[in-house]
């Protein structure tokens, strides 16, 4: 059982959130992590739950990396090409009230007054399931509240990395950045 985060503790995201805190909080009692020197990363899913995660971690985290993560809700349905999965996982549009949590509570955008840690935003320019405004709003807030970040766009990549050339830029700026910061 992991301990740390109780499932009565009000964090935005929800559980998959407080589990992912709740694990880390665990993992960081082991012997062999150095535990001032943990990050999150993730693509898609794994993206958005970055940019949720720099908003509730609570200095959990010395770095983040999101690869074409979902950061603004709203903005996302009323640009992705895949309605599919917003009104499966979110209800359906932001502009009926029963929706209302899934883009307030659930929303990475409402989280960014706490943001504080740096991080590093992959966008691919063909990615129609999560159009480049998400990554370049994430950059822009990151920018503006003056925390140490990194916009890495790949012009002729979709939601996936593919072209040998952009996977070599993409090892380069991960590692690198992983490196610097942490």
């Amino acid at each position: 059982m992991l301990s740390g985060i109780t499932t009565s503790l009000k964090i935005g995201g929800g559980q998959a959130i407080r589990d992912y805190l709740a694990a880390i909080d665990d993992f960081k009692k082991e012997p062999y992590v150095d535990s001032e020197r943990i990050g999150a990363i993730g693509a898609s899913y794994g993206g958005y739950s970055v940019f949720m995660l720099a908003g509730v971690h609570e200095g959990r985290f010395k770095t983040f990396i999101s690869h074409c993560g979902l950061f603004n809700m709203e903005s996302w349905y009323g640009t992705t090409e895949e309605l599919f999965f917003a009104n499966y996982d979110l209800g359906g549009p932001y502009w009926d009230r029963k929706n209302a949590k899934s883009y307030q509570e659930f929303n990475p955008i409402k989280h960014i007054d706490k943001w504080n840690t740096p991080i590093l935003i992959f966008q691919g320019g063909k990615d129609f399931r999560v159009p480049i405004g998400q990554g370049q709003e994430a950059f822009q807030a990151a920018q503006l509240k003056g925390i140490k970040s990194r916009f890495v766009y790949l012009p002729d990549e979709n939601h996936w990395v593919l072209t040998g050339h952009n996977a070599q830029v993409w090892q380069r700026e991960f590692f690198g950045w992983l490196k610097e910061t942490l």
